[in-house]
């Protein structure tokens, strides 16, 4: 009996012609059924944005042989949304699959994260979904060290399943030649942006965003620990954001002041 191969659904959020979904199609080619959809332009730090009020282009491109690709006009997360309902047409893929950004996406970058949030999409979607990032943003960042990981970490997926509302944020170090797999937790930290001001020809004032990342955690079960220290992050995800450790503190308070505030401001109208 021919075991049936699995469909593969492959987006990014650094645009359809990024070196690094070159990469990630290609090893997925040696797994499955490979069908790419993919922003026409760079859609880096775009989140979990959607497009609403304006129409969305979807079109086939033949950009790699034997591949089934299709730009899209929209944000990752529309890609994937278009994947599933239009592409797709409702038999979801076996598993989805993001990146390879341009980028590390640990610790509070997932929040920001194109790359990301397609992932996320695709484990709303209750797809299998893992998102791929390297530590590098160079154009030309060299992806090699990257294949055997991506295989290996794919083929686990696709056996093992991932528990319900989950999925994988992977990263990969600068380093050349890692020294394996830490399952990790994300890091605390933020971001302390700066702007610089200018003026344009016309005399209005206009800013490029810059800063830097201040990390807070200096855990050595964290994802930014196992990076600067030549590992491969994985960190399982969610994207329940309840705070359940909170419920209880929360349920202490007490709100009997608006007790039948109701029935009072019914009686006033």
């Amino acid at each position: 009996m021919v075991k049936k191969k699995p469909n593969i659904l492959v987006v990014n959020d650094d645009g359809i012609t990024a070196p690094g979904i070159k990469v990630l199609l290609e090893e997925m080619q040696k797994i499955g059924n490979v069908v790419v959809v993919a922003p026409d332009s760079a859609q880096s730090g775009m989140g979990h944005a959607i497009t609403l009020g304006r129409p969305l282009r979807l079109d086939k491109i033949n950009l790699y042989e034997g591949v089934e690709m299709y730009q899209c006009s929209g944000t990752p997360v529309d890609c994937v949304k278009l994947a599933v309902n239009k592409v797709f047409k409702g038999q979801k893929p076996d598993i989805c699959v993001s990146g390879i950004n341009h980028g590390l996406n640990n610790s509070i970058n997932v929040l920001y994260s194109g790359t990301m949030s397609a992932a996320v999409e695709g484990a709303i979607e209750g797809i299998p979904s893992v998102g791929f990032s390297l530590d590098n943003f160079s154009h030309d960042a060299d992806f090699s060290y990257c294949r055997p990981y991506v295989i290996s970490i794919t083929e686990q997926v696709l056996a093992n399943g991932l528990p319900k509302n989950t999925l994988l944020n992977v990263n990969f170090p600068q380093t050349q030649g890692f020294k394996g797999i830490k399952i990790c937790r994300q890091a605390g930290g933020h971001w302390v942006e700066e702007f610089d001001e200018r003026i344009d020809p016309h005399n209005r004032d206009y800013y490029w965003t810059t800063g830097k990342f201040v990390l807070q955690d200096r855990g050595e079960d964290t994802d930014s620990f196992a990076l600067a220290n030549g590992y491969v992050s994985v960190v399982p995800t969610q994207f329940d954001m309840t705070a359940h450790h909170a419920i209880p503190e929360l349920n202490s308070w007490s709100f009997d002041h608006l007790d039948g505030m109701d029935k009072y401001s019914k009686r006033e109208k």
